[in-house]
């Protein structure tokens, strides 16, 4: 079963997530928090597979729940709830460590699926956010030779799977794509992470197009 935390500061948003994921056969609803302090303590206390996080929330926020979960509870997967035109938050959720991003309007099915993703280590991007996020971050500008010092130490087949992480490929994909087991990609993808000091693969997805892996260098 994948366990789950809600945490938002609307009862009726909670109490609305919680019947839609509890139609799911893997999804257990293990805890429910109103504060950012409160979901950082029920990942510490309890095993918490997803942490389903709302950006704006009282006494600790979304965003520094997400940096609290990481240090206190490092295998819980954190997934912010946001709402569109959010994506100044969003960049702020990427530096701590926020591993996937969902828009409250996301329809059952997709929140579910969203759910299953992230317990598999999968990126969890709302279609909309992540063209938003990409052209902010093409309007700021890239340091590519700065990139490529970041991805010196990575071997060959690493920067392959690199390269196809930028593309938006799960790690199924991934394997097929390149003829490996889903567990040699995903060790791989935890190399890459340790090695350009990336913290989620969203990262290591801006990271291979700052590199231009993408365009072939």
């Amino acid at each position: 079963m994948i366990r789950v935390l809600i945490a938002d500061d609307e009862a009726l948003m909670r109490a609305g997530i919680r019947l839609i994921l509890e139609n799911a056969e893997d999804i257990e609803v293990a805890a429910e928090a109103g504060d950012g302090r409160e979901a950082a303590e029920a990942c510490r206390t309890q095993q918490i597979d997803v942490a389903l996080l709302d950006i704006q929330m009282p006494i600790r926020d979304g965003i520094a729940a997400a940096e609290d979960i990481a240090r206190l509870s490092p295998p819980t997967c954190v997934v912010m709830l946001t709402a569109f035109g959010e994506e100044a938050h969003v960049t702020r959720a990427l530096r701590a460590a926020a591993s996937g991003f969902i828009l409250k309007d996301t329809g059952p099915a997709d929140l579910i699926r969203a759910v299953q993703l992230a317990a598999k280590g999968e990126p969890v991007l709302a279609p909309r956010i992540t063209r938003r996020l990409l052209e902010r971050h093409v309007q700021s500008g890239r340091d590519t030779e700065a990139a490529l010092r970041r991805i010196e130490e990575l071997t060959p087949a690493e920067r392959d799977v690199l390269r196809l992480l930028g593309t938006g490929l799960s790690n199924a994909e991934i394997a097929d794509q390149l003829y490996l087991s889903a567990g040699t990609v995903k060790a791989h993808i935890s190399r890459i992470l340790t090695r350009t000091g990336c913290a989620n693969r969203v990262q290591a997805a801006i990271l291979a197009h700052d590199a231009e892996l993408l365009t072939g260098r």
